[in-house]
């Protein structure tokens, strides 16, 4: 593990939700939906590195929050509780959707994509 990678990775994941936030009030969803995603990604991995010395190289957010999970049981409710699930998958879709699919991202899809990483994801992540 690199403590310059470590650093690197939570600085670009805060990198990646701030420009999410301006694109929002910019009104290009797609690529904020592009950077929630890539924000959960980098953010997960981050701890993980922290964690563990290594991260897997995906781009599954169900498999890093799996991955977390092992370490944190608290982790477990993202893929446990289906709301959950359901709103995690959908970030992770935007991935690839955002980026190459003709599908346009709504203002009120990204808010609540936005709203449950802030409320949800980075207080349960921020804990391990």
């Amino acid at each position: 593990m690199s403590f310059e990678e470590v650093g690197l990775l939570k600085e670009r994941a805060q990198m990646f939700l701030e420009n999410a936030k301006r694109l929002i009030e910019e009104g290009v969803y797609d690529l904020a939906a592009f950077n929630i995603e890539q924000y959960c990604q980098l953010f997960l991995k981050y701890k993980l590195l922290i964690q563990t010395g290594t991260y897997p190289r995906t781009h599954s957010l169900t498999r890093l929050v799996n991955e977390l999970s092992k370490l944190a049981s608290t982790l477990s409710v993202l893929i446990n509780k289906e709301e959950y699930l359901l709103m995690l998958t959908k970030i992770e879709d935007a991935y690839i959707g955002s980026r190459y699919l003709p599908r346009r991202y709504s203002r009120i899809e990204v808010e609540a994509m936005m709203r449950f990483v802030v409320e949800v994801v980075k207080p349960l992540v921020e804990k391990i």
